[in-house]
């Protein structure tokens, strides 16, 4: 059975709904990509990276997503030009969202966002059904995470397929319909900004040697 949950920042100053979330109706995997782990990292928030620098994302339909409150402290930042939109509040630094351009109709929700974080997306979402990117773990691989896991990928594929048929990618939650740009501030990282996360992430990661993930 579907129901809605609140997603809301570390400080309560953002606050969001997201409705018709059940096992069915999302898709939840853990991402060991080196963006995700960068994205944290510029967040001054390594502690949501797992202990092999994975994050726990729920993707849902953007019509399902609604912020009801602090939408002035909402911006975004991508990695690269033309590298994924990664939106946070910018009151205590909590991501919000990661989404492509409004085309490609889903957005990426970290669990610890959600209201009760992961315990409680167990319940309503169900576990991860995956992980994904695992060559860039920080240590040994997570079993599973490193080859190409082709029912995730359709799984993925074909809920962004449901969504755009079923309208579901409009109210976009981060972006203007009429003009598909985005609604809220973003900043693009230059190279040297990417470059000095770098050691950061990974296998190798500095962060693995200093305990700061």
């Amino acid at each position: 059975m579907a129901r809605q949950v609140e997603l809301r920042c570390r400080c309560g100053e953002v606050r969001a709904v997201v409705t018709s979330v059940s096992p069915r109706t999302v898709n939840r995997v853990v991402c060991y990509c080196d963006d995700c782990q960068a994205f944290a990292h510029q967040l001054g928030g390594a502690d949501l990276l797992n202990a092999n620098g994975g994050s726990d994302i729920v993707q849902v339909a953007p019509s399902t997503l609604t912020f009801v409150q602090g939408q002035s402290r909402i911006v975004g930042v991508r990695l690269s030009p033309k590298g994924l939109y990664r939106w946070y509040a910018n009151c205590c630094n909590t991501p919000v969202g990661n989404t492509l351009s409004p085309s490609v109709p889903f957005v990426g929700i970290l669990a610890q966002a959600f209201e009760g974080g992961a315990p409680a997306v167990d319940e309503i979402a169900g576990r991860p059904i995956g992980a994904i990117l695992g060559k860039y773990a920080v240590g040994e691989p997570p079993a599973g995470s490193t080859g190409l896991n082709l029912s995730l990928v359709l799984r993925a594929v074909g809920k962004v397929l449901v969504w755009k048929v079923r309208g579901k990618a409009w109210p976009h939650p981060f972006f203007k319909r009429q003009t598909r740009e985005p609604i809220y501030p973003i900043t693009v990282l230059s190279r040297e900004q990417r470059d000095a996360l770098r050691p950061l992430c990974g296998p190798q990661s500095n962060a693995q040697a200093t305990g700061r993930v």
